[in-house]
């Protein structure tokens, strides 16, 4: 079974919000009201609502490095990965965890980053040079 993941979080302010899912990330504007805003991220449906942001942690060890929790993201394959990353690196994003490889030369191998939105939600974002490795 295939399917759209759907993932809502808060936001502090909806017109930051959309300059950085909009501008930065290139994510299409959906639907939007006074309280909330959705986006297609990479082929899945996030809803920006006003609110409360989540506490976040660096508590998640992987491959030796602490990694902000709770956090979201979306796998590309590597070559739209590659293409983000250099194009995040020309605006000078400031990243949590640069651009970079995990587990190499393993199963599992992956490309990775991690940057968060301007209200401190944690993103990582993916590349897998075989998609249909993503979970073995």
């Amino acid at each position: 079974m295939q399917s759209i993941f759907h993932f809502a979080f808060n936001v502090t302010d909806l017109d930051k919000a959309c300059d950085f899912y909009t501008n930065v990330l290139s994510c299409q504007q959906g639907r939007r009201s006074d309280t909330w805003v959705d986006y297609n991220f990479f082929g899945h449906q996030l809803s920006l609502h006003l609110g409360e942001t989540f506490a976040v942690q660096n508590t998640g060890l992987v491959d030796g490095v602490a990694v902000p929790m709770p956090h979201f993201g979306a796998i590309l394959p590597i070559g739209d990965w590659r293409a983000l990353a250099a194009e995040l690196q020309r605006q000078q994003l400031d990243f949590v965890i640069a651009p970079t490889v995990r587990f190499e030369g393993e199963a599992g191998e992956q490309h990775t980053m991690f940057f968060t939105d301007p209200f401190g939600n944690p993103i990582e974002l993916k590349g897998f040079a075989d998609l249909t490795k993503v979970f073995n």
